[in-house]
C-alpha cells in the first residue's frame, strides 16, 4: 500500500506493522549526506557491470525492490499480506495508490545487494531494511576510497616504469626511464665481461658475452616494460608480484655463431658403444655410454635471451647406443673369455706345428657393432698369417717361373716349378670354432698347389726364337767398364712380354757403392765430372740401339747434352738415377728376351724374339755448328780438364718395313741439338815469392848451377768424356 492522500489505512493503526513505503522513506532519510564522488567509470563498472555510463539517465526505481508473491494478494504490500494472514479476510479494498519513487541522488548508482524475503512469506523487518542501507553505505564508501587510492596511484606513477618490473633479476619498477636505464647499466653492464655458466647436457662450460658478440640494447629492453596499466586489478597485483621482462640483446651475428659452434664442438660426442677389449690376455667389458648433440639453432636463441642471468642451460639431444650392457655381458662370457683360455694349434706336414698363444689371440680378436644391437667378432686374418706362416714355411714348396737359358746360341726354356703352399685364408676359416671351444683347439693346415706366374707352356708360347735387334759399343775407360759390365749382368735375361714397357732405372734399382758401382765419368751441368755409377750411359746407348733396330717403340729417352764420338749421332741415350731414364715398349705379339754382356773393351745387347720387321737408320748432315767456351777452375779433384769440342745439330730417321708384306710401316725423324764441349782448364794458385838468399847461397828449391835439371813429369791424360 502507499502512504499519502488525506488519511490512513485501517492497518496503519496497528503498532506492530510498518508500511513498506514508510520503511523505505525512513531508510533514505537515515543515510548521511555524502558529497557526490565521481569515481572513475572503469572502477564503478568493474564492480557493477550494470552501472550507468557517464551521462546516462538514471532510471527511477523503488529504493527497495520487493519479491514477487504467488498468492492473489501479490500486488498488496508485504505488510498487508502479513496482516491478512492474521485477520479474517477484509472487504475488497481499492488498489493502492501508486506514488513515484524518490529521485536518485547525482552520485553514481551502486547496485544494492538483493535481500530475499523470508521463505515463509513474512514481511521484511525494519532491521533488514536498515542492514541494506548500511551495506549500501559501506559499499559506496569503499568504492570512494578505492577510487581515491586508484587516482592517487595513477598520478604518482605517471611516466614511470610499471611497478614490479625486473630485468635479469634487477628491480626497476617505479623508476623513471632514465633512472631505470642508469641502474641497469650499473648493475647489468658489468655482466657483459663476466663468464656465463653454460650447462649442456653433462658438460659445464663458460661463455663470455662480449667475446660472443652479445651486449644489452638498453632502449629496447626498457621499451618492453610497457606503459602504466589502467586496469585496477593489474595495478593491485603489481603490489605483490614481480614481472620479469628479460634482456633485449644487441648481437654480432658472426661472433655469436662462432661462439655457439665452439660450444657445440665441446658438447657433441658420439655414443660410446658397449664393447669388450683385451688388457693383456684378460677380456674387459666397456660400459656403453650415450652420446649427445647440441641443437644449434635453439641453443643460439637460449643464449641470446638468457645470458644476462649469469647461467644458461642449452638444449641437447641424447644419442642412444645400439650395443647395450646385456650384449656386452654375453660376449664377455661366451666369446672373449673362451678365446684366450688356451693356445690354438695348426698342424703341418712333416710334424711341424704353428701355434697361436693366448697373448697372440688377444691381439687378433676384436668386436664391432653389427648395427642390430649385437657385437660381431672380428679376426685379423692378416696378422694371424704373419704369425703362423713362418712356423710352417719349411713345409712349403715355392712355385718357380719358367725362364730362359742364354749362351751358346738361341735361348732355351727352363721349365717352371709348381709349388705347394699353405692356404691360410682357408685354414683360418676354422679359427672362430677353435676359439669358442674349451676342449679341442687343434686342426690341420690346408695345403694347395700354386702355379708359377710364367708356366713352361707360357714361356714356350712367347716365341723367343731369334735375334730381332743387336748392338755393340766400346772405347770406355776402366772404371766405366766396371759399371757397364755390372749393369749388363743385372739386365741379362730380362723378359718383356707383349705390350709391356721396360725401364732401365726400375729394373736395375739403385746404382750406388752398396751395389758394387764405382766412381767414373759423368756430365754435370754441361761439363765433364765424376760420380759413383758413371759410365752407365754407354750401356743405355747400347740398349737403346738394340731396341731401335729390334722395332721396339720408344717410350722415353734423352740424348747427352754434348756429342760423344763413340756413339752414333742423334741415336744415343743417357741415364741418371732418379732423373733421366730409358724406356721402350714391346709392340709385338711375341715376347722379347734381353741378352747383355760386356768385356774389358766393349758391351753387347741382343734382343731375342720373333722378327717381323726390318729397321733402317738414316743419319742426316750436321748443321748449325757452335764453338766451345773456356772454363778455368781451381786445380783439384773437382776439376776435370777437357780440350773441348764443337756443338752442332744432327738428325736421325728410322724407317720400319714389314717383312711379310714389304710395306713401309713407319718413318720418323728425330732432330738433336748438341751443345759444344767446353774447354776446361785446371789452374793452380800462384806460389808466394821466396825471400832473396844471401850472396853466394842457392835459394831454396833451386838447383845449384853445377847439378843437372831433372826432367818434367809427363802431363796427365784427361779422362774420356763420358756421361753416366
Amino acid at each position: 500500500m502507499s502512504v499519502g492522500g488525506d488519511g490512513k489505512d485501517k492497518h496503519d493503526q496497528e503498532p506492530d506493522h510498518v508500511d513498506a513505503d514508510e520503511s523505505a522513506a525512513a531508510a533514505e532519510s537515515s543515510v548521511p549526506d555524502v558529497a557526490p564522488y565521481d569515481a572513475p567509470t572503469e572502477v564503478i563498472r568493474a564492480i557493477d557491470p550494470n552501472a550507468p555510463a557517464p551521462g546516462e539517465q538514471v532510471a527511477q526505481q523503488p529504493a527497495v525492490s520487493e519479491p514477487a508473491v504467488s498468492e492473489p494478494e501479490a500486488d498488496a504490500p508485504p505488510t498487508e499480506a502479513f496482516a491478512a494472514e492474521e485477520q479474517p479476510a477484509p472487504e475488497q479494498q481499492p488498489a493502492p495508490e501508486e506514488h513515484p519513487a524518490p529521485e536518485v541522488p547525482s552520485a553514481p548508482t551502486v547496485a544494492q545487494p538483493a535481500v530475499a524475503a523470508p521463505e515463509s512469506g513474512e514481511p521484511a523487518s525494519r532491521t533488514d531494511v536498515s542492514n541494506r542501507a548500511k551495506i549500501a553505505v559501506v559499499a559506496g564508501a569503499a568504492i570512494a576510497i578505492l577510487g581515491v587510492f586508484y587516482t592517487a596511484d595513477m598520478l604518482s606513477s605517471s611516466g614511470s616504469v610499471p611497478r614490479g618490473v625486473t630485468v635479469a633479476g634487477i628491480s626497476i619498477g617505479g623508476l623513471s626511464h632514465d633512472d631505470a636505464e642508469a641502474r641497469l647499466q650499473s648493475e647489468l653492464g658489468p655482466r657483459v665481461e663476466q663468464p656465463v655458466r653454460v650447462a649442456a647436457g653433462d658438460q659445464e662450460l663458460e661463455l663470455v658475452p662480449a667475446a660472443a658478440g652479445l651486449d644489452v640494447d638498453w632502449t629496447a629492453t626498457l621499451d618492453q616494460a610497457g606503459a602504466q596499466p589502467i586496469n585496477p586489478f593489474t595495478r593491485l597485483t603489481s603490489l605483490f608480484a614481480d614481472r620479469e621482462i628479460g634482456v633485449q640483446s644487441s648481437v654480432d651475428e658472426p661472433a655469436l655463431d662462432a661462439a655457439v659452434e665452439s660450444l657445440r664442438a665441446q658438447t657433441d660426442r658420439q655414443p660410446s658403444e658397449g664393447d669388450v677389449v683385451f688388457e693383456g690376455t684378460t677380456p674387459v667389458a666397456v660400459t656403453p655410454a650415450p652420446g649427445q648433440t647440441m641443437n644449434v639453432a635453439d641453443a643460439r636463441d637460449v643464449i641470446e635471451q638468457n645470458w644476462a642471468f649469469g647461467s644458461v642451460e642449452l638444449p641437447v639431444d641424447t644419442v642412444d647406443v645400439t650395443v647395450h650392457q646385456d650384449e656386452v655381458d654375453r660376449v664377455l662370457r661366451d666369446v672373449a673369455t673362451p678365446a684366450v683360455s688356451a693356445p690354438v694349434v695348426f698342424t703341418g706336414r712333416d710334424g711341424a706345428n704353428a701355434v697361436l698363444a693366448p697373448d697372440a689371440i688377444a691381439g687378433l680378436v676384436s668386436f664391432e657393432p653389427d648395427g642390430n644391437g649385437a657385437l660381431a667378432e672380428m679376426y685379423d686374418a692378416g696378422a694371424a698369417t704373419r704369425i703362423l706362416a713362418p712356423q710352417l714355411a719349411s713345409t712349403e714348396t715355392q712355385p718357380k717361373d719358367a725362364s730362359f737359358a742364354l749362351g751358346g746360341g738361341a735361348p732355351t726354356v727352363v721349365p717352371g716349378v709348381v709349388g705347394e703352399l699353405v692356404q691360410w685364408p682357408k685354414t683360418l676359416e676354422q679359427l672362430p670354432t677353435l676359439l669358442s671351444s674349451t676342449d679341442s683347439r687343434t686342426t690341420e693346415a690346408v695345403y694347395e698347389q700354386a702355379q708359377p706366374a710364367l708356366t713352361t707352356e707360357g714361356a714356350q708360347a712367347l716365341g723367343i726364337n731369334e735375334v730381332v735387334g743387336e748392338y755393340t759399343t766400346g772405347g770406355f775407360e776402366y772404371a766405366s767398364g766396371v759399371n757397364i759390365r755390372l749393369t749388363a749382368d743385372i739386365v741379362n735375361g730380362a723378359l718383356v712380354k707383349p705390350g709391356e714397357t721396360f725401364s732401365l732405372n726400375d729394373y736395375t734399382g739403385p746404382r750406388g757403392s752398396a751395389q758394387g758401382f764405382v766412381e767414373s765419368g759423368i756430365i754435370d751441368n754441361g761439363r765433364p765430372d765424376r760420380a759413383v755409377g758413371g759410365g752407365i750411359s754407354q750401356f743405355a746407348t747400347t740398349l737403346y740401339n738394340a731396341s731401335y733396330f729390334g722395332g721396339m717403340e720408344d717410350a722415353g729417352h734423352t740424348e747427352h747434352s754434348y756429342y760423344i764420338s763413340r756413339y752414333p749421332e742423334a741415336r744415343e741415350a743417357t741415364v741418371f738415377e732418379g732423373a733421366i731414364d730409358l724406356k721402350f715398349t714391346n709392340p709385338a705379339k711375341t715376347g722379347v728376351l734381353i741378352e747383355s754382356f760386356g768385356t774389358s773393351s766393349n758391351v753387347t745387347v741382343r734382343l731375342w724374339g720373333t722378327k717381323t720387321v726390318d729397321v733402317e737408320s738414316i743419319t742426316g748432315s750436321r748443321t748449325n755448328p757452335t764453338s766451345p767456351n773456356t772454363i778455368t777452375l781451381p786445380a783439384g779433384d773437382a776439376c776435370v780438364p777437357s780440350s773441348g769440342g764443337p756443338g752442332f745439330t744432327a738428325s736421325d730417321t728410322r724407317v720400319i718395313t714389314d717383312i711379310a708384306s714389304g710395306n713401309e710401316v713407319s718413318r720418323n725423324t728425330r732432330t738433336v741439338k748438341y751443345d759444344p764441349i767446353p774447354i776446361v782448364r785446371c789452374q793452380s794458385p800462384e806460389p808466394e815469392p821466396e825471400p832473396e838468399a844471401p850472396a853466394g847461397e842457392t835459394p831454396p828449391g833451386e838447383t845449384p848451377a853445377n847439378q843437372p835439371t831433372p826432367a818434367a813429369p809427363p802431363a796427365a791424360t784427361p779422362p774420356a768424356d763420358d756421361g753416366e
